[in-house]
């Protein structure tokens, strides 16, 4: 006989749990401190196994046999109803343990030792701004491509090109990791190659050779502080980025070898790198010395001695000199850079010297030390370059020679 609400609701409990059966296996089972379970009674391989579908009333009666009806499925497909309720257990528990947002937020804290506290910030600043709201909440392996380019698409339309390119890069790392860690199979960001849009490269403003003799005249006579004008003739002679030289510290400057000895932590690429150092940037360094040899930094901060001069400082010197969308500092990397090959100087001596990036991190981490001697050499010659440039007649620039 088959069981109704009001037989399920006023069952009472007895001294031990009975079963009050509703027909194909399914049944009530009233235990002795007054609780009642449904179970499914059912053989499987010859077995009999019983399957739990709730506790009465959360789960009806109705909910009950159309559990039952659904497992009796299951079985005529030939599979066992118990192993399927575990399987999707753990298929729930791993999606929620693998969820974008989980596996980015470790990927990030594995990761973020190796970058600077700012860049960290930055990283992890995006993806809980733009990426987390989206598709945080999905398993890994269940977003889509085009699930990611959606949420990259709605970056990209508030006009921020850059960020929406940038947070492809990272959610492809976030991908690979998960796939490195067993938890996903393939990083879809892959296949968004090209889809969006792509901004018109803009390179820094920088001056040619032609215009470097009246900029070299409008430094000499720069009315502001010493301090920034020596800071830009020493970033002209060392063609370092302009953070690298506001940071430079005095620890790092080796007056017997002529040498700057940036750390890794200060550099883009996270390798030391080497400036060596001509006899015109040695007489800046000493020409600071009564100013700030005394401080940690060698271009302290007026207002903040304990830190180092500001990224405007240098900006408004250009500005203030009247060269404001003509020249930037990092600008004059280029400028060196140009005229160095110009002058034969190799290629590889320039970009060492340059620090730009190098894709093989093991040969990268020998690279600060590579053909310094050709390196002194030239940065010798572009010294005695810029100091040609500023005598009054450079008619005999044209004869001048590489000491190389």
């Amino acid at each position: 006989m088959s069981l109704t609400d009001i037989v399920c609701k006023t069952a009472k409990p007895e001294a031990k749990s009975r079963k009050l059966s509703d027909g194909a296996g399914l049944y009530l089972e009233v235990m002795p401190n007054g609780s009642k379970y449904w179970r499914l009674k059912y053989r499987y391989s010859g077995k009999e196994k019983r399957l739990a579908f709730g506790v009465y009333p959360e789960v009806s009666l109705k909910e009950a046999r159309e559990k039952r009806d659904e497992a009796r499925k299951t079985l005529a497909d030939g599979q066992d109803p118990s192993q399927l309720k575990k399987q999707k257990k753990l298929t729930q528990y791993i999606s929620s343990n693998n969820s974008f947002e989980i596996i980015a937020r470790e990927w990030h804290t594995d990761r973020k030792s190796a970058w600077t506290e700012r860049h960290a910030t930055y990283v992890l600043r995006r993806l809980e701004a733009d990426i987390f709201p989206i598709l945080g909440f999905k398993a890994v392996q269940d977003i889509t491509a085009p699930e990611l380019l959606a949420a990259l698409k709605k970056i990209e339309s508030r006009g921020a090109v850059d960020i929406a390119k940038r947070a492809l890069q990272t959610t492809g790392q976030v991908f690979r990791y998960a796939i490195a860690t067993g938890r996903a199979e393939r990083d879809i960001s892959s296949d968004l190659k090209g889809a969006l849009k792509t901004r018109k490269k803009e390179n820094y403003s920088y001056l040619e050779a032609r215009e470097l003799p009246d900029f070299l005249s409008k430094l000499e006579n720069y009315d502001g502080e010493l301090q920034t004008k020596l800071a830009f003739k020493l970033l002209l002679l060392t063609f370092v980025r302009t953070g690298e030289l506001r940071g430079a510290k005095w620890e790092e400057i080796d007056l017997e070898k002529n040498e700057w000895r940036i750390p890794a932590e200060r550099m883009k690429m996270r390798t030391p790198h080497i400036v060596p150092l001509s006899t015109q940037a040695i007489s800046i360094l000493k020409e600071l010395e009564p100013i700030s040899g005394h401080r940690e930094h060698i271009f302290p901060n007026r207002n903040k001695p304990m830190t180092c001069i500001s990224e405007n400082t240098i900006l408004y010197a250009i500005y203030r000199m009247g060269y404001h969308s003509r020249a930037t500092p990092h600008g004059f990397r280029a400028t060196a850079s140009t005229i160095l090959n110009e002058h034969s100087f190799h290629s590889d001596v320039i970009e060492l010297q340059l620090a730009h990036a190098e894709r093989n991190k093991v040969r990268a981490s020998y690279n600060h030390a590579q053909r310094l001697t050709e390196r002194r050499a030239m940065m010798q010659w572009w010294a005695d370059y810029l100091a040609s440039l500023s005598r009054e007649d450079n008619v005999t620039l044209v004869n001048f020679q590489k000491t190389a």
